[in-house]
């Protein structure tokens, strides 16, 4: 499974209540395009209309050898999921706050796949709480990683350094000279 592209600030922004993949409809030279790794679905989302899901806003370069037959590269793709999938996700967005964003897009045995997830958005008091346990589970981890290193930092004598140095020498000079 190759990567394409990845919507990192899915998890930011909204909590992602489960995950599905899909095929997307694509044109030749957006398959090539995308094997080059150029496409950008940061902003993009997913629709349901007339039965059938939509990605929009999905950005997919144009294709660098391609000649005036390249595509448009913020067209609207469909996505290819069966019928009850797409039943049971137009019966869970109809509920309050729900949506459905792209979360990658990767090569599944040489076709083209994106995972969607249902999401519902994060308040801004949220985001902040998500981003304090994540720097609580880093401390965590660096606590437990650098407990040998630790000691090493303990054992090494502590120079001052040659500034000091330089100041008790003078405030000495300054002694001995008003001893005189």
């Amino acid at each position: 499974m190759k990567v394409v592209c990845q919507n990192k600030k899915a998890y930011h922004d909204y909590h992602i209540e489960e995950t599905l993949e899909a095929g997307i409809s694509l044109l030749g030279t957006e398959i090539k395009s995308l094997r080059e790794g150029k496409a950008n679905i940061k902003d993009s989302y997913v629709i349901v209309k007339n039965n059938e899901v939509f990605l929009l806003n999905c950005h997919i370069s144009p294709y660098s050898h391609g000649n005036i037959m390249n595509h448009d590269p913020l067209r609207t793709r469909k996505l290819l999921l069966h019928r009850k999938e797409i039943n049971r996700l137009k019966g869970k967005i109809a509920m309050k706050g729900f949506t459905l964003i792209p979360l990658k897009i990767y090569f599944k045995n040489s076709f083209a796949k994106i995972e969607i997830a249902l999401a519902k958005g994060k308040k801004l008091f949220e985001k902040r709480e998500t981003i304090k346990e994540r720097e609580a589970r880093r401390e965590i981890e660096r606590g437990r990683k650098g407990s040998t290193g630790a000691m090493r930092f303990r054992q090494h004598a502590v120079v001052p350094s040659p500034r000091k140095k330089a100041e008790t020498n003078t405030n000495a000079n300054n002694e001995l000279a008003l001893a005189a």
